[in-house]
């Protein structure tokens, strides 16, 4: 018996070019701009997001470019400023944050609880538009003379002697933020309360788990910086002494605030990521997933943890030798949770019937790029080394590793793993391994040299440097050169695939969930009745074949 059993029976006779789906049922750009369709809200991000990263790596092109040679002799100073500025604000707020939760986690979120849409359909549809139009409206600030304070906003720079652009770029990302909060509340009510009967808490697959804790990290800690963004905009717009000391503020004050959510959003970006390692290596794998109980629990940790641990960003911010223990002490912490998961998936793969699929070579290349990443924590953890390496590319480096390496190669793994679900087709297996591995060498070949340019004293954010780091970015933007490849290969083959690939049936990976149990692509309504769930998740039995198109 099949983990989850529908409770109208689905016939297989009718053609799946003839079935009703999602794609196909109304036909027009307006049908699609007017959707409250999870599915086709979830594609809308997809596009969307996919326009924000390819302006976010033009950004980081330029900034590769340019720390080819030890002088600058491409961009100016103010130019480069403005480029590594461009790529920031665009990958952190408008690429990492929603890239699993707004496509991957929309797409299949009701699909994966056996519901037909999320508790607030329109909701869903406007938190598009916001997040649409907070990046359009940074878009025009990164445009349009640019910004030049960073990412991070750091004041009183920002608040007072930054360009008029710095307060167009941050209503973008204030107007981004109500995207993620509507989302988050979005998913915490329709995980809550339109599970299919049956589907108790630890019946759940573990990738709703990852969504569930990702919403309760939006819902709790977007509030904050959008709250010290619009403080920000008004010590700029009406003097208001918050953060200038020359107006009677503390900067230190906008630190303390910004990092109290920015490092909780690193768990937005890495636990949806996480979700999908489960569902990819358990199937991949022919097994249950290991300690099932504890991944579900970790999640949790992961997410009440991220909010304790932004104080290892100040240790050399003033803040006292004893507030810097205790907050190296809690982000020691919450590496434990991280390495229960990267144990339980090696445990998951141990003595099952690996299948080297494309998702699977994602997901092996997530597990080697995350640990590379949560061990380089551990050094910044460390206050003795942290103030040695602070402000260096050795950060620059840890951060890529979780943040980019990990977050993006989850999210490949996901949409290669989902992909003939959400439309039917299968893509080309050899172009997607080649890809993994492009992606998998190109980043390491990217910014493992950043990690020895940091130790060495390499600052970030500088576009001068002596001629002994030469070599160092030499390799790092020959790697940037062919992680950029890794990174459009897939758009080619998979958009080939939407109109010439092999057509498949509902459940082509012989995988477990409910998504696998309706049509490929899925019908409007998701299932043709209420599926009832009778068996725990991840019911693999190892005898079971993988059949890879």
């Amino acid at each position: 018996m099949s983990a989850y059993s529908p409770a109208v029976p689905q016939s297989d006779s009718m053609p799946v070019k003839e079935k009703p789906n999602y794609l196909n049922h109304e036909y027009g750009i307006l049908s699609w701009l007017l959707t409250v369709d999870h599915k086709r809200i979830g594609i809308l991000y997809m596009i969307t997001l996919s326009v924000f990263f390819t302006l976010g790596g033009i950004f980081a092109g330029l900034v590769r470019l340019e720390l080819l040679t030890p002088e600058g002799d491409l961009l100016s100073s103010e130019a480069y400023n403005r480029a590594f500025t461009g790529h920031g604000v665009l990958m952190t707020f408008f690429v990492l944050v929603p890239l699993i939760p707004a496509t991957l986690g929309n797409f299949l979120l009701p699909l994966v609880i056996g519901a037909r849409d999320v508790a607030f359909p329109k909701l869903n549809l406007l938190s598009w538009y916001l997040f649409t139009a907070g990046g359009l409206i940074a878009g025009t600030a990164l445009l349009t003379g640019g910004v030049d304070t960073g990412w991070t906003f750091y004041a009183p720079y920002s608040s007072t002697y930054a360009n008029g652009n710095v307060l167009i770029a941050v209503s973008g990302a204030f107007v981004a933020g109500f995207s993620s909060i509507l989302t988050g509340l979005n998913f915490v009510v329709t995980v809550h309360k339109m599970r299919a009967p049956g589907l108790t808490w630890f019946r759940l697959p573990l990738f709703v788990w990852a969504i569930y804790a990702t919403s309760l990290i939006q819902v709790l800690a977007t509030p904050v910086v959008a709250i010290t963004l619009t403080l920000l905009a008004m010590e700029r717009i009406m003097g208001v002494g918050i953060f200038d000391p020359a107006l009677g503020g503390d900067p230190i004050l906008f630190q303390h605030m910004f990092w109290f959510y920015s490092h909780p959003v690193v768990y937005i970006m890495i636990l949806p990521a996480m979700g999908v390692m489960s569902e990819v290596i358990s199937c991949f794998s022919r097994k249950a997933i290991f300690g099932y109980n504890i991944i579900a629990y970790s999640s949790l940790a992961i997410a009440m943890l991220g909010f304790i641990v932004w104080g290892h960003h100040m240790f050399v911010s003033g803040q006292s030798t004893f507030a810097g223990m205790v907050f190296s002490l809690l982000t020691m912490l919450i590496a434990v949770p991280s390495a229960i998961k990267v144990f339980n998936w090696l445990g998951t793969m141990w003595g099952g019937s690996i299948v080297l699929s494309t998702p699977m070579m994602y997901a092996m290349g997530f597990i080697g790029v995350f640990t590379i990443g949560g061990l380089t924590g551990l050094f910044l953890a460390t206050m003795a080394i942290d103030v040695h390496v602070h402000d260096t590319y050795f950060v620059v480096a840890h951060f890529h590793y979780v943040m980019v390496g990990s977050a993006i190669m989850g999210y490949l793994a996901g949409v290669h793993f989902w992909w003939p679900k959400m439309f039917g087709r299968m893509y080309n297996e050899t172009l997607g391994k080649l890809a993994a591995w492009l992606t998998f060498v190109g980043f390491n070949l990217t910014f493992f040299p950043q990690f020895i340019l940091g130790y060495l004293g390499m600052p970030r954010r500088y576009h001068y440097y002596p001629d002994e780091f030469q070599v160092f970015n030499v390799l790092s933007t020959a790697g940037a050169t062919i992680l950029g490849l890794g990174y459009l290969l897939p758009v080619l083959y998979l958009t080939y695939s939407l109109f010439n690939g092999e057509k498949v049936g509902d459940n082509p990976w012989g995988a477990k969930g409910l998504e696998w149990e309706t049509s490929s692509p899925p019908p409007a309504e998701n299932f043709e009745g209420t599926p009832i769930v009778t068996e725990p998740a991840y019911a693999y039995a190892k005898e079971e074949e993988v059949v890879v198109h």
